[in-house]
């Protein structure tokens, strides 16, 4: 066995980068979350509004993190940065939170993959255990892919987000579909309509920026990136765009095919619309694909957030084992396979796709909102003559300024529209204070 090092070298290029924030955004959600954004919105044109909206707000984030991760590339840079800027506490009460939310977020794509592929599968594993087993199996998998190396990991990533996105385009045929029989402008009951819009727009953004969510987390590869300066805002830069118009195009498809109330009652929405396409055959192929382009999520949080635990250790609040490097293959070794058992764990917690967008959303938001802020710390401490030659953002203070306010926003809603699951995370997130001096106590 290899003897095990503290240091990181840079491994993955620009188009590496690109691919890893494709899929650290495009998961399951785009396949799923419609349906949940159609019956809080109650009517296509909040439908509509609710992804245009999120999408903009979203590319505001995109600039404000292309900033951020240009400027500085610390390995786990989601956590250094806020721990950096504001406190050690702070970063590490959110940051734990993550790790085990993005483990359940894992969790929660592996459980819908499956629910697309095990179809197609004997009898026997068409059961919610046969489900649950498929999830488990493609977990380990990507565990033992990623035990392989960096390069291993990142060469997979490229292979699952390219099939993905050709996948995606595919499907986006159905925007020239016509069906005269069906009328499309129809609208739906939904809790969150009562006469209410913006009530209704305010649940509709949960899930939508839900889905658009993930690339904020490609600041923990920030000492992997070569030429982190220029790769980081130009990998995010791709990525996001190319995000934004296959999501605009997936959800008119959705629309223009299933028609709005289908839409909104559908649960498997990719292979019920390729099923009208295409056909049985169509609804099969569709199925396999979706399976393989969640693959990719799974593979890119595994590359991730190790790195996050990389800089919990380097501040001595975990143990030095979790930033022992394989000199070879790059891979923390037992990181990785503490991510692995938490997320295997979280499969016995949660139960529905809904539950873990709230779970998730409830404190992600704020911690997103957090990461976002630093950006005002680090430009005052530069001060007027900033040595800073990368990439910075236009309309500062006032878009880093509403991109915070929405985060904020956002995650009040989620405690407002479900504060039983919202309440899981917050709890997680108060524990963090006490796990944290204990840690920290064990560590001196």
């Amino acid at each position: 066995m290899p003897e095990l090092s503290d240091k990181i070298r840079p491994q993955i290029g620009l188009f590496d980068l690109s691919m890893i924030v494709i899929s650290l955004v495009i998961g399951i959600g785009i396949f799923r979350t419609p349906a949940i954004v159609a019956r809080q919105a109650g009517s296509p044109g909040i439908f509509f509004t609710a992804w245009i909206a999120g999408g903009i707000v979203s590319l505001i984030g995109a600039f404000v993190f292309a900033e951020i991760g240009s400027r500085h590339h610390f390995p786990g840079g989601f956590y250094k940065l806020i721990s950096t800027a504001f406190h050690p506490l702070y970063a590490f009460m959110i940051n734990w939170v993550i790790v085990l939310t993005y483990g359940a977020g894992m969790a929660g794509v592996a459980l819908i993959g499956s629910e697309y592929i095990n179809p197609l599968l004997p009898e026997f594993a068409r059961s919610s255990t046969g489900i649950r087993t498929t999830a488990i199996i493609t977990l380990a998998f990507f565990y033992l892919i990623n035990m392989l190396g960096i390069k291993s990991g990142s060469r997979t990533q490229n292979v699952l987000s390219s099939l993905k996105i050709l996948m995606m385009l595919v499907l986006c045929t159905g925007i020239f579909y016509t069906n005269a029989d069906r009328n499309v402008s129809e609208s739906v009951p939904s809790a969150a309509f009562s006469g209410n819009w913006f009530s209704a727009f305010g649940a509709s953004l949960i899930a939508v920026f839900y889905t658009f969510g993930g690339y904020q987390q490609t600041l923990n590869f920030g000492a992997d990136i070569k030429d982190p300066v220029r790769n980081t805002p130009r990998g995010i830069f791709l990525g996001m765009f190319l995000i934004l118009g296959l999501y605009l195009a997936l959800n008119y498809t959705y629309y223009n095919v299933l028609g709005f109330e289908a839409l909104s009652k559908s649960s498997l929405i990719a292979a019920d619309t390729a099923r009208v396409l295409f056909g049985p055959w169509g609804e099969n192929f569709f199925s396999l694909a979706i399976f393989l382009s969640v693959l990719g999520f799974i593979n890119a949080t595994m590359l991730s957030l190790p790195r996050v635990y990389y800089a919990l250790a380097e501040d001595r609040i975990l143990p030095g084992i979790f930033k022992k490097v394989n000199p070879r293959t790059q891979v923390q070794e037992f990181a990785l396979t503490f991510l692995i058992v938490t997320t295997l764990l979280s499969l016995w917690v949660l139960d529905t796709f809904e539950q873990i967008v709230n779970y998730v959303m409830s404190v992600d938001s704020i911690a997103l909102a957090s990461a976002a802020a630093t950006l005002f710390v680090f430009r005052k401490k530069a001060g007027v003559h900033d040595p800073h030659k990368g990439f910075t953002i236009g309309g500062y203070p006032y878009l880093p300024g509403f991109f915070v306010l929405f985060l904020l926003a956002i995650a009040a809603n989620v405690i407002l529209t479900d504060p039983s699951s919202a309440v899981i995370g917050w709890v997680l997130f108060l524990a963090g204070a006490p796990l944290f001096w204990i840690l920290q106590k064990i560590g001196t």
